[in-house]
């Protein structure tokens, strides 16, 4: 059993592969002064894109984020939030959770959901917002290098993601929630390179790192195939450069050499594996990784994982039935 990778991927690709919207809840609201509108079912992911007006974001225990027209921010949960008029709004508070809408109609296509938008009036808001339902261990090595709220301005490359988001919630028609799923995908996306490219921003080692011609080149390597036998001499001599530059410069941007790199990475993708609702076997999972059978693979887990992969397989079930 030998899984197959993409020859050109980047880490960010890598990373995005175990963060895909599924099912996920939308809902679009225009809203007149004053609102509360309060998010508690605390998802890994929130986005919240403003069409037009303005509101203040309030996440629990984090100072507030303004946002004006066509401004976004991702929340990172567990915790929950606010979208408001106001700072100290004396509005009822409004309780948006997971919930099931139609348009009202006979033979409306059902969705994960509302839609209460209206006709833009002068000195409305008009919201959409997207909650996004994240699993496996790919996707946590983007949710430890976020901040709880991240904002990005308005941004002429964004726009047009937006504005097919926020018309399709409004659209009634079958494949609705595929196709506001891969919008969902592609805003997600397109918000955090921005924010990743910002000064002044705080993105992970590996984003700035993918972009060195030396440490760059050896990610893909690496990602494009992590089963196979790599040494440091080998990725230097297909990056062209020499070993002790290579491990040099990986050390400067990654803080850890190339290998360390590839044996935490490889622990990630046997993660995923050993999660999956279809078990799979050790010694399948161990080949899948680069691994020559189940004891070594076991023995490289439990070192870096800190519990053996019988282990993490049992708490993982364990945590699927209780959720």
């Amino acid at each position: 059993m030998r899984a197959s990778y993409d020859a050109d991927v980047d880490v960010f690709s890598d990373v995005m592969r175990g963060v895909r919207a599924d099912d996920s809840t939308f809902g679009r609201s225009t809203l007149r002064a004053p609102w509360a509108l309060r998010f508690d079912d605390g998802p890994p992911l929130t986005l919240v894109s403003v069409l037009h007006g303005s509101g203040w974001i309030v996440p629990d225990g984090r100072p507030p984020e303004h946002l004006g027209a066509r401004d976004t921010v991702v929340v990172c949960g567990p915790a929950g939030f606010a979208f408001v008029d106001e700072i100290g709004t004396t509005a009822p508070t409004v309780p948006c959770g997971e919930r099931r809408s139609t348009l009202g109609r006979p033979g409306s296509v059902h969705r994960r959901g509302w839609c209460d938008a209206a006709p833009d009036a002068p000195g409305s808001t008009t919201v959409v917002v997207g909650a996004y339902p994240v699993g496996g261990e790919i996707s946590y090595r983007l949710l430890d290098a976020l901040p709880t709220v991240i904002r990005v301005p308005a941004v002429e490359t964004g726009d047009p993601v937006l504005d097919h988001l926020a018309a399709e919630i409004a659209v009634d028609a079958p494949g609705q929630q595929a196709v506001l799923d891969r919008l969902l995908d592609w805003l997600l996306v397109c918000t955090l390179r921005e924010w990743f490219d910002r000064p002044g921003n705080d993105p992970p080692a590996w984003w700035a790192a993918q972009r060195d011609p030396v440490v760059g080149a050896a990610l893909r390597l690496l990602h494009a195939d992590p089963a196979a036998t790599w040494t440091v001499a080998g990725l230097a001599a297909r990056t062209g450069v020499s070993r002790s530059t290579l491990a040099r410069r990986f050390a400067e941007l990654l803080g850890e050499g190339p290998l360390t790199y590839l044996a935490r990475w490889r622990m990630t993708l046997a993660a995923d594996l050993l999660s999956a609702p279809e078990p799979t076997m050790l010694e399948e999972v161990a080949q899948v990784v680069g691994y020559a059978d189940a004891f070594a693979f076991s023995t490289a887990f439990k070192r870096i994982r800190g519990v053996s992969p019988s282990e993490f397989r049992r708490r993982a079930t364990a945590l699927d039935r209780s959720a």
